[in-house]
């Protein structure tokens, strides 16, 4: 059974940085895609990320294109979530995620996702 475990989090201006991790356990790293998703109180939980299960193709929501990056490193079974140029609409709890139906992305809709980890909170101060 695979779980997860998400870290990470804290307090950042805005315009800095922040890395989150997800570390994984329980199925081989490379058999899943593995994603990133958010929500804030009284909001429906929203696609981040996402990375295919090899690392080579990696696919972002709108809102955080060129700004956030997505990773796994295989070898140690972690996923990571490099945060750039944060603002203030970045608030929230970060949930990563892994749909271990396939190695290749398919849906950003969270029911694709089986397993998460149980979120790290992301405070951008402005």
């Amino acid at each position: 059974q695979l779980q997860l475990v998400d870290s990470g989090g804290g307090l950042v201006q805005a315009g800095g940085s922040l890395r989150l991790s997800c570390a994984a356990s329980g199925r081989t790293s490379s058999t899943y895609v593995m994603a990133w998703f958010r929500q804030t109180s009284g909001k429906k939980r929203e696609f981040v990320a996402a990375v295919s299960g090899s690392g080579s193709r990696t696919f972002y929501a709108d809102s955080v294109k060129g700004r956030f990056a997505i990773s796994r490193d295989n070898a140690k079974n972690t996923g990571y979530l490099q945060m750039n140029s944060v603002k203030s609409e970045d608030t929230a709890v970060y949930y990563c995620a892994a749909d271990t139906s396939s190695p290749y992305y398919r849906n950003n809709s969270p029911v694709q996702y089986e397993h998460w980890g149980q979120g790290t909170q992301v405070t951008v101060s402005s």
